[in-house]
């Protein structure tokens, strides 16, 4: 299989994300200049994190209008999984493919920091192997991580199974302490935590490295 990379102007990390993949994985990948409207050939799209045309307006707010987000949107449609870390989850609620919003921080800072989480798979076909309840622990780094949204449909995203990733301890404020979401369908992810930067025991643990695995299926 091949996993495209979208690359906005202002990614930094479509690199990291390869380097996951490939060295870590053994998956071919492909960059996707923002300006590109093939997916022929993909079998998964992963939104890197960093920060798209500047994180001018807010995040993810002009990243939306990209051309390749016309093409991951039919994608997403078809059922492809699609994966939005970081600045990518931000480009996903932007877009409409995930639900809420994710707003500065609660203090106003800038986190870097590792991250317990606790997974519920859910809805989540790609978290199929994990154990609901299980922890895991992955970096974070963003300033505007504040995953909110109405009271209601926070609770009908819980009653549904798409809250898949929550933090043990909210660095953000975040509703419901929310890490990572998936659609209805189960094929669109999104998570605030950077899984690529915990691939191997010298870069933060492994746990990011199964994480990603989910993407083979």
């Amino acid at each position: 299989m091949t996993i495209g990379i979208v690359v906005f102007p202002g990614s930094n990390c479509d690199r990291d994300v390869r380097w996951a993949l490939e060295g870590c994985l053994g998956v071919p990948t492909r960059f996707l200049w923002h300006e590109e409207r093939d997916l022929q050939g993909l079998e998964a799209v992963v939104l890197p994190g960093g920060f798209s045309y500047g994180d001018y307006l807010r995040c993810g707010a002009i990243a939306r209008f990209a051309p390749v987000l016309e093409e991951v949107r039919r994608f997403a449609s078809e059922g492809g999984p699609v994966l939005g870390i970081c600045n990518g989850f931000q480009v996903l609620t932007e877009l409409g493919l995930l639900p809420g919003a994710l707003t500065r921080n609660i203090g106003l800072h800038f986190v870097c920091e590792p991250a317990p989480l606790e997974v519920r798979p859910g809805a989540c076909r790609w978290l199929a192997g994990y154990q609901s309840g299980e922890e895991i622990a992955l970096p974070i780094a963003h300033g505007e991580g504040r995953y909110q949204v109405q009271e209601d449909q926070l609770r009908q995203l819980e009653d549904n199974g798409q809250v898949v990733l929550r933090y043990k301890t909210n660095p953000n404020g975040s509703m419901g302490d929310v890490a990572g979401l998936c659609n209805p369908q189960g094929n669109v992810r999104g998570l605030m935590p950077h899984p690529e930067r915990a691939c191997d025991q010298l870069t933060g643990g492994e746990d990011g490295r199964r994480l990603l695995a989910s993407l083979l299926g």
